[in-house]
């Protein structure tokens, strides 16, 4: 299955769940690739560091998007593929070969109409595709943790409005762990294995990933 990870807005943490999920999918004896077509470079990166540390499982991730289709008619399991709004070009020839889009929003308002931008980006991108058309997920993304804050609630109304989306329950939470994984090159479940970070992460790859089992004996390291 091939799913990519996109938004037309900076700083969805786009990078960070597709990182978190490609080793998600590793721990649980899945082959899974990723694609980093984001300019930045934050899966190059951090894939880099999880080699120089020796952390097993390492993670495969490729830069060059001309054997992105190639790629993909050999390999066996998951392909992950992060782009963004930089790369324009990249990110509508990936979602034309997408299984489906999975599309982390903010809470703010901004971030909304940026879906909605986003949503006519994919239409343009599948043109007449009306049968290969590829699942479109949003999910509310670096939600509020505290109960009496309105806009992670009102974010996930506004998108559960939008036409041929549909919207996951599940959320992750603004958490320092997450920028820590990212800068020691461990998943969160890695970093903090009975974290609520980690909890919330498995429940939502768990929704992305329903048929996938229990995980293989992982490094976890404490915090």
């Amino acid at each position: 299955m091939i799913t990519v990870i996109a938004n037309l807005k900076g700083g969805s943490g786009k990078s960070t769940v597709a990182f978190n999920l490609g080793i998600w999918l590793e721990t649980r004896g899945q082959p899974v690739v990723l694609y980093d077509l984001d300019p930045q470079c934050t899966l190059l990166d951090v894939a880099e560091i999880r080699r120089e540390e020796g952390i097993t499982p390492p993670l495969q991730v490729y830069s060059d998007k001309e054997s992105l289709a190639r790629h993909l008619s050999y390999h066996p399991g998951e392909v992950l593929v992060d782009v963004g709004a930089a790369s324009i070009e990249s990110m509508k020839e990936a979602i034309g070969i997408a299984s489906r889009v999975l599309v982390p929003v903010p809470p703010s308002q901004p971030d909304v109409w940026a879906t909605q931008r986003f949503l006519a980006l994919v239409d343009e991108a599948v043109g007449s595709r009306t049968k290969s058309r590829p699942e479109l997920l949003a999910f509310v993304n670096r939600a509020d943790t505290h109960h009496a804050v309105r806009e992670s609630d009102e974010t996930e109304e506004a998108l559960r409005m939008l036409p041929g989306i549909t919207v996951l329950p599940q959320r992750l939470y603004q958490r320092t762990i997450y920028r820590r994984s990212m800068s020691e090159g461990l998943a969160v479940f890695e970093l903090w294995k009975g974290s609520k970070a980690a909890s919330e992460f498995d429940a939502f790859a768990s929704a992305l990933y329903p048929d996938i089992g229990k995980p293989r004996k992982a490094r976890s390291r404490g915090d």
